[in-house]
């Protein structure tokens, strides 16, 4: 391992056992709020909201480790105590690691849209996943979702049509245009210049299902 990346790696990394579930205030050393953000990717929206709001806590989690260590080399450890990361495959089953009513807000930025009809099933939101982050949010807590592309922005949008822990922020349940605070990555100026606009999303728990 690159001697840069070891004591990174002991600071920033969670490593969980089979059966662990994530105890923040033991993890981050205090009691201030979480953020999670779902597959991170290079970490450029992670890294630089943790510097814009140093007293929330922020959580990434990949399931793949090249893009763990990407992020490893971009953390400062005077800059950015705010921040740990997580490698783990993310799904329904989520619930299993994040204790209910423990986080104020989830990002999920451009996920996988598997295109194809036949690999839709493959989609990381579902009814069932949903489910598991409306279990893990706080009440009033914020889920935020953009994607660049417009079938699945539509199936997210009707999926969080028909149910009633969540309403939108958005009129018509989008929004095409950036928001305050948004933080343009790699991946959202790599598609604009392909001509994709990203649909942005964002929902507020507002009860249980």
């Amino acid at each position: 391992m690159e001697k840069s990346l070891i004591g990174k790696r002991e600071f920033f990394e969670i490593h969980l056992n089979s059966d662990n579930q994530l105890n923040f205030v033991n993890i981050f050393g205090n009691d201030n709020p979480v953020h999670l953000e779902i597959g991170s990717g290079r970490g450029e929206f992670l890294i630089q909201k943790a510097l814009d709001f140093p007293d929330i806590n922020f959580l990434g989690v990949d399931k793949k480790e090249k893009r763990i260590k990407t992020m490893l080399r971009k953390l400062d450890l005077e800059k950015h105590k705010n921040v740990r990361l997580l490698r783990v495959l993310v799904d329904k089953n989520i619930t299993n690691r994040i204790k209910a009513n423990s986080l104020e807000k989830i990002y999920i930025l451009h996920p996988d849209p598997w295109p194809k009809r036949k690999h839709h099933k493959h989609r990381l939101i579902q009814e069932s996943f949903i489910d598991a982050l409306s279990q893990i949010l706080v009440l009033n807590g914020i889920l935020e979702v953009a994607t660049d592309h417009e079938e699945y922005a539509n199936w997210i949008i009707k999926l969080f049509e028909d149910r009633t822990d969540f309403v939108s922020q958005f009129k018509g349940g989008f929004a095409r245009t950036s928001q305050e605070g948004n933080i343009e990555t790699y991946f959202d100026i790599k598609k604009r210049s392909e001509g994709f606009e990203p649909f942005f999303m964002k929902y507020e728990k507002i009860g249980k299902k």
